[in-house]
């Protein structure tokens, strides 16, 4: 079996109790609570008893997302990342979550690099004497301003952050970039979903329509797995899926066992 886990996402009708249920009952190790969901953390349950509620199921608070644009520096952006770092302590979360912006905005050669490794020295000091990485997630939009994964290794090392900073990998956002290096040792979380529909171009707009993992899955996620767990990789696999078709099911947990245990199946064969 592979470290599962679950991003918030997936089941964003689900209550954070709820939530928590289905992700012990589908045997994750942790999971990734969210504020993007048009409600407050934990559904305004306080973070010290949210991380309570979670480890009493026995699941890590493997994260919290998230913070975009987190390169489009500001006095707000810095208040948000600052909130976003006391949450996770308060609730034990070991990441956040950063989100390059995908706007258009900020990806000249030379520019992006340089906005990048400022941001991440402003946050460094943030990190300092905390018990939180800071994750930060390319994207492959061809409007992102992040999507190369070696850029993103180089700017770590370039601000002193490898105890700092980790990837976030994302199988749909690896495969519209192109695929490339992975970088195992410097990934945290590896965020998994399928995109199964043979029809559109596999670019960004896609980023709504990612469901669970099955044979017909155009991102070749259990190939990327299996890359990762390869190389020594032992964090988690997180499912992030988007399309309101697997968030609105009504039998959640069975679909996304079976997606999982196809994974895993898959795995075994090769």
């Amino acid at each position: 079996m592979i470290c599962r886990g679950l991003n918030q996402k997936t089941a964003r009708q689900l209550s954070y109790e709820g939530f928590l249920d289905l992700a012990k009952e589908l045997g994750c190790v942790g999971v990734e609570a969210r504020n993007d969901l048009g409600r407050p953390f934990f559904d305004g349950i306080a973070p010290r008893a949210a991380g309570d509620m979670a480890r009493a199921r026995g699941l890590r608070v493997l994260g919290l997302s998230e913070v975009y644009p987190f390169n489009d520096w500001s006095d707000a952006r810095a208040a948000a990342v600052q909130g976003l770092i006391d949450t996770a302590e308060a609730c034990g979360a070991e990441t956040i979550s950063l989100i390059p912006r995908v706007d258009g905005g900020g990806t000249e050669d030379g520019l992006r690099q340089r906005v990048l490794r400022d941001v991440m020295r402003e946050i460094l000091p943030m990190l300092q004497g905390r018990n939180v990485l800071a994750l930060i997630e390319p994207i492959g939009f061809s409007t992102s301003s992040l999507k190369d994964k070696a850029e993103l290794v180089e700017a770590i090392e370039a601000v002193g952050g490898p105890a700092r900073f980790k990837l976030v990998h994302d199988t749909f956002q690896h495969a519209i970039a192109g695929g490339g290096p992975i970088f195992p040792d410097y990934t945290a979380l590896v965020h998994i979903s399928g995109i199964s529909d043979p029809l559109p171009p596999l670019d960004g707009r896609l980023d709504a329509h990612r469901i669970l993992v099955d044979e017909r899955d155009r991102c070749d996620t259990s190939g990327q797995i299996k890359a990762f767990l390869d190389a020594g990789y032992g964090g988690a696999f997180s499912f992030e899926c988007t399309d309101s078709t697997v968030q609105e099911s009504s039998t959640l947990a069975e679909d996304i066992a079976r997606s999982f245990e196809f994974i895993e199946a898959r795995l075994a064969l090769v």
